[in-house]
């Protein structure tokens, strides 16, 4: 066979592949995914059977009606950014926005506010609307924010507290760190809870009794829609100052099993979720992280740090259990450890230190944080459910600094601390829906506190002890609120907050009140105020005075 011939049977080939390709590409499907969730009252979080749910913007009509346990499925959703509209006669209609990738289903929970008046022709207009949050008691200084929120904001680094940084009346203290100030409020003045739990600073080298750290050990890729609250709060919000983080976990994907694997700024990260059982419901979510530059550390690649190289990780998971009777069951968790070195014996000694002065030191900073809760959803009949919520947390600290020798570079002891700090909680919740216009909230928490504190300095020949103690107490607090709807527009709240310290015996009242009118021009009135009060971190309790005759005493006992 000639060479012509080759090369024509090559042509011919490439031809057959072009043409090939061009087919498969003009009639391939293009990729899209599921979107499949619940509607619930968002009062008496019943199941709405009926309530329709629908696809706007799609070229062709993709809508469905929730089946007997509100559930709903919209198949073959292209991939992007989508809009969900819900509605269901006598409740206020809602959309939502959700990005929907092909990695993953989409699993929303979409609540439904019942409307006061009910029997007229109404002509209703879809809004999206930032200040509608999950807590319905809300009604100033409040909005929720979503995944997709803390994924979107420049410089957020998927941290929620970096994302509140945009918000109006809030800043951040600098780029190294994401404690925030709101309205000029000390950042220990900001309270965060987690599945209605209050839970301690969530992270990574973050001390005790601070609310802010460099990197959060809350993971995006398991929060669900939350809320921030930035003053007037409503009687459910005890032993903070200044702002609320108020988070959820989402549940895992109950009907197939996902899978997730990144690299990040926070880290590289894997993780996995899916169905316990075939049957009844039950799922499982589950992420663990490690520190990016750790990882890097490990593999010799040095990124200019030097030996400061931060090395953290985290676990976060979730285990739901519905059942018909019971209730449901959540089990769920997160957990950090931090350490980092930041070692001046290896830095050029001819220059200056401008923090220190002439002093050289080597400092090794530990930290760690975890949550463990388990929680319990009992639905008495559609109006009435209670939440049970028991969990440990636990955070500890753990420092060595050490002076460096002019002479010979060699370490000389300087500073110690290993201080750790436990919580207990048992937390209930009763709450009610008379009706379109009444919704009744009640509840109790008591938490045991377990406080070690330790840390003593070398001071010239002998070491000094500065702190040495540990102690328990208790807090107990307990609250009602009623909100009362006027009309649709027109909402009322009020509501007592109570709490008391039992190592000293102080106690605290704090009424609370609010009012909304939204106008129909789309724009709304707020007005809130509080009486607010909150612990101060444990270890100022404790601090103790040196007398003359060598004796200490607890001078700060009776700090309210």
């Amino acid at each position: 066979m000639s060479v012509h011939s080759y090369q024509l049977k090559g042509l011919k080939c490439i031809i057959f592949l072009l043409f090939s390709t061009f087919f498969i590409s003009s009639n391939g499907q293009i990729p899209t995914q599921t979107i499949r969730g619940s509607v619930i009252d968002k009062a008496s979080h019943e199941s709405l059977i009926g309530a329709a749910v629908r696809l706007l913007d799609s070229t062709s009509f993709n809508g469905v009606a929730c089946d007997v346990d509100g559930n709903f499925r919209l198949e073959n959703v292209a991939l992007g950014r989508q809009i969900l509209q819900v509605s269901m006669v006598g409740y206020k209609e809602v959309t939502i926005s959700v990005v929907v990738t092909s990695g993953k289903e989409v699993i929303v929970t979409i609540e439904l506010e019942q409307s006061v008046v009910q029997g007229k022709e109404v002509t209703i207009v879809a809004e999206r609307e930032k200040n509608k949050t999950n807590n319905e008691m809300t009604t100033v200084s409040a909005r929720s924010f979503t995944v997709e929120e803390t994924s979107r904001y420049a410089g957020s680094l998927n941290d929620p507290s970096r994302m509140a940084a945009n918000y109006a009346g809030v800043s951040s203290t600098s780029d190294a760190r994401n404690d925030i100030i709101i309205r000029d409020n000390s950042p220990l003045g900001v309270l965060w809870r987690l599945n209605g739990m209050e839970i301690p600073n969530p992270n990574h080298f973050g001390s005790l009794g601070t609310t802010g750290g460099p990197v959060s050990i809350l993971n995006n890729n398991l929060l669900d829609k939350s809320d921030f609250l930035t003053g007037a709060f409503p009687a459910e919000y005890g032993n903070a100052l200044a702002g609320v983080f108020d988070l959820q976990m989402r549940s895992g994907n109950n009907e197939k099993h996902e899978f997730l694997g990144q690299i990040g700024f926070n880290g590289f990260e894997l993780g996995a979720e899916g169905p316990l059982g075939k049957k009844g419901g039950a799922s499982y979510l589950i992420n663990y992280r490690y520190s990016t530059l750790g990882v890097f550390k490990a593999l010799g690649i040095n990124f200019g740090t030097g030996t400061a190289v931060p090395e953290y990780q985290d676990l976060s998971f979730k285990v739901d259990v519905p059942t018909k009777k019971l209730g449901k069951f959540a089990l769920y968790g997160i957990g950090g450890k931090s350490y980092v070195e930041v070692l001046d014996r290896e830095n050029d000694t001819t220059q200056t230190n401008l923090y220190d002065g002439e002093r050289r030191q080597d400092g090794y900073f530990g930290n760690n944080m975890g949550v463990v809760g388990l929680q319990h959803t009992y639905f008495f009949n559609s109006t009435t459910y209670s939440k049970l919520n028991l969990s440990l947390s636990t955070a500890g600290e753990k420092y060595k600094i050490d002076s460096i020798s002019v002479s010979d570079n060699s370490p000389i002891p300087y500073y110690r601390n290993n201080s750790n700090q436990q919580k207990y909680t048992a937390d209930y919740s009763w709450n009610k829906k008379f009706s379109s216009k009444d919704y009744l909230k009640i509840g109790f928490t008591i938490n045991r506190y377990e406080y070690t504190y330790r840390d003593s300095g070398f001071e010239y020949d002998h070491w000094e002890q500065y702190s040495n103690f540990k102690k328990g107490s208790n807090l107990y607090q307990g609250f009602v609120q009623l909100q009362h709807k006027f009309s649709d527009k027109f909402s009322f709240t009020a509501g007592v907050h109570a709490q008391e310290f039992d190592l000293n015996k102080t106690f605290a009242v704090e009424p609370r009140i609010g009012l909304r009118w939204e106008m129909n021009n789309g724009s709304s009135v707020s007005a809130g105020a509080g009486m607010h009060s909150q612990l101060q971190p444990m270890f100022a309790y404790l601090v103790q005075t040196l007398h003359p005759d060598g004796s200490y005493a607890e001078t700060n006992r009776t700090l309210g």
